[in-house]
């Protein structure tokens, strides 16, 4: 199978990026091969992580005057492939994203909280990684809320990622590409715990 036909359906759009670009804003869904796709599916703890993540980016002083933005970005990240992450970082010094429409423009930092399903992680684990990476995001930061984990990716030689961090808990302070940004990872797995259990279906 095509590794980016995960999450296709047989009655997925054919949709080019500019179609894709003027869909209404609460229109869910990406861009593969031409064809509008499913989101990942996120949970309230998804939405948690993707919250306090935004506080203390917005909060860090290397942030200043640049953009920190939340999932509605649409990123072109090639001819026929558009995404949006959870978070995307755009760097003072940078090259300034346009205020409406696709955004050509690479991210210094694109983040993924990974939501509980398989097709979910292979999506955010195999799939958007070689794209971003072909876009020339400088860093790719994957969160599993699952396995409390934080790994950062960093563009090497080739246009290819090298693992620059991985972590599960404690306190981050030299967080590749972030000079004076910390992560205190327990405080985001507290946030999330702080969630009552799952609601027994039926």
């Amino acid at each position: 199978m095509d590794p980016g036909s995960a999450g296709r359906t047989d009655d997925a759009r054919a949709m080019t990026l500019a179609d894709w670009a003027a869909l209404d804003e609460d229109e869910p869904g990406e861009i593969v091969d031409g064809r509008l796709v499913e989101e990942e599916v996120a949970d309230l703890v998804h939405e948690v992580v993707v919250a306090w993540l935004i506080r203390i980016l917005s909060a860090w002083p290397g942030s200043r005057g640049g953009f920190v933005a939340a999932s509605g970005t649409k990123l072109a990240v090639s001819g026929r492939r558009g995404r949006k992450p959870d978070l995307t970082v755009f760097l003072q010094g940078g090259k300034v994203p346009p205020r409406r429409g696709l955004v050509r423009v690479p991210p210094d930092i694109a983040v993924e909280v990974v939501s509980p399903t398989p097709r979910d992680a292979r999506r955010d684990r195999i799939e958007k990684p070689d794209e971003y990476a072909a876009f020339g995001i400088r860093f790719y930061w994957i969160v599993d809320p699952e396995l409390r984990s934080l790994e950062v990716l960093e563009l090497g030689p080739g246009a290819r990622y090298v693992r620059a961090l991985a972590a599960t808990e404690g306190l981050i302070e030299n967080v590749p590409g972030c000079p004076g940004l910390a992560l205190d990872l327990d405080a985001i797995w507290r946030e999330a715990d702080r969630l009552g259990p799952p609601e027994e279906e039926g």
